[in-house]
Order: C-alpha cells, then sequence, then structure tokens
C-alpha cells in the first residue's frame, strides 16, 4: 500500500499542529512540525533566514520517509499554490499519494488563538503581531478544489524544468529529485 504525504495548509492559529498531532495517531504517520524544529534548533527564535533550510531538510526526511512506506504528515502552514503543487508532484514521484488539509479560519477568532497560545503555551511559540497577520492574510492562497481533490498538477513554471528544481529552489536545502527516483 503506498504511503500518504498530508500537506497541512493554514494560516498560524487555524488548529494545524493540533490537527497534525490527531491525524499523527489516526493515520499513523511521521509528523514534522517546522516551528516545533525552529524553537529547539534556534533558542526560541525565528530566524526566517533559517526557515525554509529548516523545511528542506523536513521534506527530504518526510519524502524518503513515504518513499519507504510510512504516511508523512508535512504541518508547514503551505501558504502557496506552488509549494503544495511542488510537494504534490514530488510525493507522486517518489510513489507516495498526498492529500491538502486545509483548516480556514477568520482573522478575530485566529487573533483570539494566538493571543491565547501565546498567554498558555508561551515555550511553544513565537510571538506575532496584528501587522503581521494583516499581512500574512494578503499573501496566503487558500486551495481550491482540485487540490483538495488531488486532481490537476499545472505544469512546472516556465523557468524550471520541473517541481522538483522549482522545489531546491524555493527551499534550499532539499535536494532536486533524480530523473528516475527509487521507489
Amino acid at each position: 500500500m503506498r504511503a500518504t504525504v498530508y500537506l497541512i495548509v493554514g494560516l498560524p492559529g487555524a488548529g494545524k499542529t493540533t490537527h497534525a498531532k490527531q491525524l499523527e495517531l489516526e493515520a499513523p504517520a511521521l509528523r514534522l512540525t517546522t516551528d516545533e524544529w525552529q524553537i529547539l534548533l534556534f533558542d526560541y527564535e525565528n530566524p526566517e533566514d533559517r526557515r525554509d533550510l529548516v523545511e528542506g531538510k523536513l521534506i527530504e526526511i518526510g519524502m524518503r520517509t513515504a518513499q519507504l512506506g510510512t504516511n508523512v504528515i508535512l504541518d508547514f502552514g503551505f501558504w502557496s499554490k506552488d509549494e503544495r503543487t511542488a510537494l504534490r508532484w514530488i510525493a507522486a514521484a517518489v510513489g507516495a499519494r498526498c492529500q491538502v488539509v486545509y483548516l480556514p479560519i477568520d482573522a478575530e477568532e485566529q487573533r483570539q488563538r494566538i493571543m491565547h497560545r501565546f498567554t498558555t503555551t508561551p515555550d511553544q511559540t513565537f510571538t506575532i503581531s496584528d501587522a503581521e497577520l494583516a499581512e500574512w492574510r494578503t499573501v496566503f492562497e487558500p486551495p481550491d478544489q482540485a487540490e483538495l481533490d488531488g486532481t490537476h498538477l499545472a505544469p512546472a513554471p516556465p523557468d524550471h524544468p520541473t517541481w522538483s528544481a522549482w522545489a531546491s529552489h524555493r527551499w534550499p536545502s532539499l535536494p532536486e529529485l533524480a530523473e528516475n527516483p527509487v521507489t
């Protein structure tokens, strides 16, 4: 049976990690959550210049794990359609299924959840300003029905020969797949 790579999509405060932890037990699956690694590696700092490097290595580990037959949860947020499309393509290339799991949230509930999380578990989160939340809402691209259904993979952008090449550019620590990955 082929493994499934779950892409947990949503803005901060949407309940992504809570949902990922439930799915981890139900699927069962290896859960990889960027924030947990960032907190551990960078002592509660959130250096944006390192986030892409951490995510790239987690994606590499996750895709290899899926290739070996274990379900994987990538709990990163995945704000852009290109990110999700690239990972759907890579999952298929390593012989895994991919499922986009979208957790929408309105602005007011998001702010309340983030404030609550920071006051109750400050050692498990980063501070987020209202200005950051507003800005992030403008750049977030919610998945469409085709993504949620797992249908139609758009071709890679013209400046990249494959989605794997695009992903290696997006996440510099993620190696590009060989022509024919071993499955």
